[in-house]
């Protein structure tokens, strides 16, 4: 588990920043509000939210490049396990394919509002969340590098 404390060295790295970046920017364009308050350092209030947030990439299995310290609790891992972690694995296999039609859903309308499912911790705690927003993780051109949650467990 991890603490609410200093931001992790691993998202402190210009790339990933960058795409952590993403995940506030494009939630504040998809649902006209901000994700996080306003702040210098939005990979700080991001990582201190008090709320889970996580983020995918587009790999053909997308894996977690982000989670928070809120997340990383819920989900009972530490960031080296999280991140790089297939996503799908966030749920129970028989729930998968539930996920992949939220994720649809999701690519087909840009974000919802009004999901609430089922994960699995890394010690096979099963939790509840939502409701649940997820959105796309869009850039300024239009290009799709991912999909994020936010949500309370």
């Amino acid at each position: 588990m991890t603490a609410a404390g200093s931001v992790p060295s691993l998202y402190r790295e210009p790339v990933i920043a960058t795409r952590i970046a993403m995940i506030g920017e494009s939630f504040e364009r998809l649902l006209g509000r901000p994700l996080v308050a306003a702040s210098e350092d939005g990979v700080a209030a991001l990582w201190q939210a008090p709320f889970a947030v996580v983020a995918h990439g587009v790999e053909a299995d997308p894996a977690f490049f982000f989670g928070n310290a809120c997340a990383l609790d819920a989900f009972e891992s530490d960031i080296e396990r999280f991140v790089g972690m297939p996503s799908r694995l966030s749920a129970e296999a028989p729930l998968r394919e539930e996920r992949q039609a939220l994720l649809d859903r999701v690519t087909a309308h840009g974000f919802i509002d009004d999901y609430a499912g089922v994960r699995i911790s890394a010690n096979g705690r099963r939790f509840k969340i939502g409701p649940a927003v997820v959105w796309n993780l869009v850039d300024g051109e239009g290009r799709c590098h991912g999909q994020a949650a936010m949500f309370h467990s």
